[in-house]
C-alpha cells in the first residue's frame, strides 16, 4: 500500500474499548476522578479515558474513524481528551433498518459498506462469530475484527495484535 487513500481504516468504538466498564483494573483518570462527575458537566465515565491511548492509536498508521453510538459527541468529548484530531464518524441507520441474520451485530453491514473494499480493523467489545463470517463473505479486502475486553479496555496485548496484523498486511 503506497497510497494514503489505501491506508487501512480503524473503526473505533468508545464504550468498552476506550471507556472500560471494569472498575477495579483501571481507576478513573482526569477531571472528576474523585467526585464521579466531570467539572465541565460531561459524562462522568470520561474520567476513565487513558490519554495515552490517543498517541498509540495514531501511531498505528491507520485512518481512524469513530464507529460508536457516541457519533459526533466522540469528536467533542473523547478526541480532545485523547489528543486526537476530529475524526470521521460512521452514520448509523434508523433503528428500523434490516438487522441481518441472528447474531450479526447491527454495525457490521454498515462498516463493510463504509470501508468500500479498503482494508480495515474494527475495534469493539461486541464482535462475534457471525460478524466475522459476514465480513469474510461480503468484504473484498483484508479485515481484522478485534474484540476488546470491555472490563479492561484497550490494553498492550490489543495493540500488539493490531500492530502485528498491520505488519502482516504491509
Amino acid at each position: 500500500m503506497t497510497s494514503a487513500a489505501r491506508r487501512p481504516l480503524l473503526f473505533l468504538d468508545v464504550d468498552g474499548p476506550l471507556l472500560p466498564f471494569g472498575t477495579s483494573s483501571r481507576p478513573p483518570r482526569g477531571p472528576g476522578r474523585d467526585s464521579g462527575s466531570s467539572p465541565d458537566g460531561g459524562n462522568p465515565l470520561l474520567g476513565r479515558l487513558d490519554p495515552g491511548l490517543g498517541p498509540r492509536l495514531a501511531a498505528l498508521g491507520c485512518d481512524l474513524v469513530w464507529a460508536s453510538t457516541w457519533s459526533e459527541e466522540a469528536n467533542a468529548s473523547v478526541a480532545p481528551r485523547l489528543g486526537l484530531p476530529r475524526l470521521p464518524v460512521v452514520a448509523w441507520p434508523d433503528a428500523c433498518a434490516d438487522r441481518g441474520p441472528r447474531g450479526l451485530h447491527w454495525k457490521t453491514p454498515h462498516l463493510v459498506a463504509w470501508a468500500g473494499g479498503r482494508p480495515f480493523i474494527w475495534v469493539d467489545d461486541e464482535i462475534g462469530a457471525m460478524d466475522r463470517l459476514w465480513v469474510a463473505d461480503r468484504h473484498p479486502g483484508p479485515a481484522l475484527l478485534h474484540r476488546v475486553d470491555p472490563a479492561e479496555g484497550l490494553a498492550d496485548a490489543d495493540f500488539s495484535a493490531l500492530a502485528g496484523w498491520l505488519r502482516a498486511l504491509a
